[in-house]
């Protein structure tokens, strides 16, 4: 088995939320490769964040939970995946 890379998108739940401090507590949560900004409007801006997991069932899926469930984020979802 190989590895799978994945995108997720993060909505933190206002534009209020501390994107630096979000950011540090995505890459405490899960192995981060890469973060980016995504200006949305409104002074809301999403996180487009890169993550590389074991190609196994459900490795994605724990990483979206993993990321859903931290303070200040409004949303996660995976936008796209590739196996490497």
């Amino acid at each position: 088995m190989g590895d799978v890379a994945i995108i997720l998108k993060i909505m933190p739940e206002s534009p209020d939320v501390d994107l630096e401090a979000l950011k540090a507590a995505m890459r405490a949560a899960v192995p981060i490769s890469d973060i980016r900004e995504e200006p949305i409007g409104f002074g809301l801006v999403a996180l487009k964040a890169a993550v590389v997991v074991p190609d196994k069932a459900g490795a994605p899926d724990k990483v979206e939970t993993a990321l859903q469930n931290l303070k200040g984020v409004g949303s996660a979802e995976i936008i796209e995946s590739t196996l490497v």
